[in-house]
């Protein structure tokens, strides 16, 4: 290796200035994971409480009563039944909260893309009810009904169970790679 000319050295010295030694040469440990759950359904659960409780609540306006099904021809009913039981393994889970239509349209194939190469055979959408929404009502869940029924690798789709989402989310049913 060449040594490198003493003019260039002496601006190299001028430029930098002053030099003080490093204190100490460690590397801060990683920060630890986040926890696998979906972001805001602790959020979702304890509003849910603090409805329930206040003297607003309305129990007609618990559920719409919009269930989203989808079933490609050919599917036997006991899966479909399987399904809307819950009773397939949620295997990967994509939350939609906070949102736009233009960003969920890109994640959901991307979602997808990513469960045929993980070979997941049961996925989870949380689209949200729209409470937070401009007028109360849900903006992503006909867009995500449409895409869904748009995709090869979708067999079959369901509104969740209460427990997992309801009206908010859709089990997907996925084509075995």
């Amino acid at each position: 290796m060449k040594k490198p000319a003493p003019e260039d050295c002496r601006l190299f010295r001028d430029s930098v200035g002053e030099v003080r030694p490093v204190s100490h040469d460690r590397v801060s440990p990683p920060r630890r994971a986040p926890d696998p759950r979906p972001k805001f359904r602790d959020q979702d659960e304890a509003q849910v409480l603090v409805d329930l409780l206040s003297e607003q609540y309305q129990p007609q306006e618990t559920e719409t009563g919009e269930e989203l099904l989808y079933v490609r021809a050919g599917l036997q009913q006991r899966t479909l039944k399987k399904l809307r039981r819950g009773q397939y393994v949620v295997g990967a889970e994509l939350d939609l909260h906070g949102m736009t239509v233009a960003v969920a349209r890109q994640a959901v194939p991307e979602f997808l893309r990513d469960c045929k190469r993980q070979r997941v055979q049961c996925a989870r959408i949380i689209h949200g009810k729209g409470r937070g929404s401009r007028h109360r009502a849900p903006v992503l869940k006909q867009k995500i009904s449409h895409w869904l029924q748009q995709r090869d690798e979708v067999l079959a789709f369901c509104s969740a169970r209460n427990c997992d989402g309801g009206t908010g989310a859709v089990y997907v049913l996925l084509k075995r790679a």
